[in-house]
Parts: structure tokens; C-alpha cells; sequence
């Protein structure tokens, strides 16, 4: 049963559920002769039988019967708040919306249409944002809000454009008041605008009682995102195309597996990057092989190969420096360091632990750090935050084939 009756009956009708005594009990005498008996068993419907129950019990002495009515409360209240949720619908929903990290990512040629083609292994993690959604009274405009400033509220957030598409798809109505708990930085190649589009997707399809599948939403998101179809995956994907080709991987890496996410203040102009970008000078490995390597033998250093990097170290020379002194600082706490997407953010895999370094030298002082797992969810589910972030991370939790990183 879904809303808010559902947690009302939870909440002030536990005892109900757990104690045979909350129900109601009639007794009365019956003749053998009397039809009363088969009538109120035969005058219940399916429905009813659900909290009125008749148990009867014979006498050989006097000739008389027993019945007994039984009406269950608790039932009937659970009927009555499941026909005010069909009726209703919901009106508030609170959604987490996850980023995303490239494993490895190669860009292996440019389309005629001007964007390019890559073969890229895309994975959710634990770190992000949440998004509240309101019916809105208007029949005519969203209103967005955010705790972040600088992040756009008008039509060009993606989360409007989201809405706006499901609305032109589904020839729907509703509109929204959103409010984004932004907690994924900008610019950092972790897809948290294409997460938030995805989410919103998510949510105008839940509003409007699950009318468009899965597949609909997947499709659909790819006319305003290149990025936003691989979060209506399980969680892991190897994308192709401009990304908008998604094949599910499941169970692809253990999702106790910790890792570190370094973002320095600036960001990493995705147009800038691809501008720099020398496709003669990519690497060779194939993507596929890629994939087998980590399905066979998890994830390494040389399987975490990422053809924006070299362009992103141009754009952001900083950037460089911080990878190099992260691999140079390790200690066999991370089986690779590797750039995500376009850029700024640097992940560091195998422990939720930052070097030294960044808590210590100055120069970094404002970098982003936060520490993540990798994340996954259930058809028909949206992925939902993990209880902590404290993570209970061991290096006994960690695969046996994470090996360290050798500079």
C-alpha cells in the first residue's frame, strides 16, 4: 500500500497486527433449522471475508449451534486506506538521486553528427543528491529550488527538461514543486544533472501511477541527455553509442568495495576537454577486452584507462598533479586511481580514506573529498541511499584479487 495511510496504520495500529485480542467477537445461539448461518457466509463477498470471519460449533446435546463473528479492525482499516491511496494518489515523494564513476571510458571515433562515439563501463555509487517533489496546484509551470547557488532553477536544469518530456510523452498534466538537496559537485564528471533528469523521470512516472515502463523512461531520457539512460540500468552498464546504448552488466562488482572521490575547486569544461581531444593519440586497448579483464579479475590499474584524461590535464594542469601525487602517496590502500567522465574528479579504489596529503598541504585545502561504494537497485525500484556513509569498510571486506597500485 503505498502514501501516507500505509505509515498511519503502521504507526497506530501496530498493536492490531500483533495481538489476537484487538479483533471484535459476536456470539450468539442458533436452531439447526435456521438459515442464518449459510446466509452471512454466502452474503460476504471476496472483500469482505478479509476482516469478517464465522466459525461454527455444533452441540449433540440440546441440538443448538455456536457461531462465532469474527471482525478484524485492522483489516478493515488497511481496505479502507488502500481505496484512499487509489483514489488520491501520492502528493509528495522524496528520492535519492546517485552519481556515477566511468571504470575505464574510450572514445573511439567521431560521429557525423559531431559528438563522439564511446565504449565506456559506467557504474552508480553511494554519494548523492535528494530530490523532493510536490504536486504543484499550477497547471502551467514547475518551480524548482536548490540549497547550492550558481546551479540554474529555470528551464535549463535538466531536472525541468525531465519533467516537461515526460509531460510531451504522456500527454500528462501534473506539475511540480522540486526542491534539490544538492550534495554531488558540478563539473565533476560524476553525471549528477543526468542522475537528477533520471530521478525526475522516476518521479513523474510514479505521480502519474507507473503508466510508462522502464524502457519507455531509458528511451525517452536520451533526447536530453547522453548520460541520463544509463541510470535506469541495475546500477552497472558497459554504454556504447553516445552513451544512450545501455547493456546491463549485473553483479558485476562487490558493492562493499570502498573507494574515494578527489575533486579539486575547479571543474573540467566537458566542451573544452573533447575540443583538446586527439583521437589518434587514444588508447588501443579494446573495450571489450576491458570488460572480461574486470568481470574475470576485478578492477585494476591497467584496466582503468580513461581517453579524456590526457585533455583534461591540459585543460586543468592541477589535475594532473593530483593524480600523480595520489598514486605516489599510496600505500597499497587503492588498486587503481583513475580520472571519471570528463573531469575534475579523481577516484581512488580500494579504501574510503584520502592520502595524508590532501588533509595536510595547504594547495588542497578545498578540494571535494567524500567516500563511496558502489550502488545498485531492483526493477521497478529506485536506488535508495545506504543507511551510512561511515562506511564499515575493512580490508577484509575487499575481493582477494584488489592488488595495489604500482607507480
Amino acid at each position: 500500500m503505498a502514501c501516507s495511510a500505509h505509515l498511519l496504520s503502521q504507526s497506530l495500529y501496530q498493536s492490531h497486527r500483533s495481538t489476537p485480542a484487538s479483533s471484535s467477537h459476536l456470539r450468539f445461539q442458533a436452531r439447526p433449522a435456521a438459515a442464518a448461518c449459510p446466509a452471512a457466509r454466502s452474503s460476504s463477498s471476496a472483500r469482505g471475508r478479509r476482516y469478517l470471519g464465522v466459525r461454527v460449533a455444533a452441540s449433540a446435546e440440546d441440538g443448538t449451534r455456536q457461531v462465532e463473528l469474527t471482525y478484524d479492525a485492522q483489516a478493515k482499516f488497511n481496505q479502507l486506506a488502500d481505496q484512499i491511496d487509489q483514489d488520491i494518489g501520492i502528493t509528495r515523494l522524496n528520492l535519492f538521486s546517485p552519481c556515477k564513476i566511468n571504470v575505464f571510458l574510450r572514445i573511439t571515433g567521431k560521429r557525423p553528427d559531431g559528438f563522439h562515439d564511446l565504449a565506456s563501463l559506467f557504474h552508480v555509487v553511494s554519494l548523492g543528491d535528494t530530490i523532493k517533489f510536490s504536486l504543484s496546484p499550477s497547471k502551467s509551470k514547475d518551480r524548482l529550488s536548490t540549497n547550492v547557488a550558481g546551479v540554474p532553477v529555470d528551464e535549463s536544469n535538466l531536472i525541468i527538461k525531465a519533467l516537461e518530456l515526460y509531460r510531451k510523452k504522456t500527454g500528462t498534466d501534473k506539475h511540480f514543486w522540486i526542491h534539490l538537496d544538492k550534495k554531488v559537485p558540478t563539473g565533476a564528471g560524476l553525471g549528477g544533472g543526468s542522475s537528477n533528469a533520471a530521478t525526475a523521470l522516476w518521479a513523474a512516472n510514479q505521480f502519474s501511477g507507473g503508466i510508462a515502463s522502464e524502457k519507455d523512461l531509458q528511451e525517452w531520457s536520451g533526447e536530453i541527455g547522453s548520460d541520463i539512460p544509463f541510470f535506469f540500468s541495475r546500477g552497472a552498464a558497459y554504454c556504447t553509442g553516445r552513451g544512450e546504448i545501455v547493456q546491463d552488466i549485473p553483479d558485476l562488482l562487490p558493492i562493499n568495495l570502498p573507494m574515494v572521490l578527489i575533486k579539486p575547486p575547479q571543474a573540467c569544461s566537458t566542451a573544452e576537454v573533447y575540443k583538446r581531444l586527439r583521437l589518434d593519440q587514444t588508447s588501443q586497448a579494446d573495450p571489450l577486452a576491458l570488460l572480461k579483464e574486470i568481470t574475470q579479475n576485478g578492477i585494476s590499474q591497467d584496466v582503468c584507462i580513461n581517453d579524456l584524461e590526457p585533455p583534461a590535464f591540459e585543460v586543468l594542469r592541477s589535475l594532473k598533479m593530483l593524480k600523480k601525487r595520489i598514486i605516489a602517496s599510496n600505500r597499497g590502500d587503492y588498486s587503481a586511481v583513475f580520472m571519471s567522465g570528463s573531469g575534475s574528479t579523481i577516484v581512488g579504489i580500494g579504501s574510503p580514506d584520502p592520502p595524508a596529503f590532501v588533509y595536510d598541504d595547504d594547495d588542497y585545502k578545498d578540494v571535494f573529498v567524500s567516500e563511496a561504494c558502489f550502488l545498485t537497485r531492483e526493477e521497478n525500484e529506485w536506488y535508495r541511499e545506504p543507511i551510512s556513509s561511515n562506511a564499515a569498510f575493512s580490508k577484509e571486506d575487499l575481493p582477494s584479487e584488489v592488488a595495489p597500485v604500482v607507480d
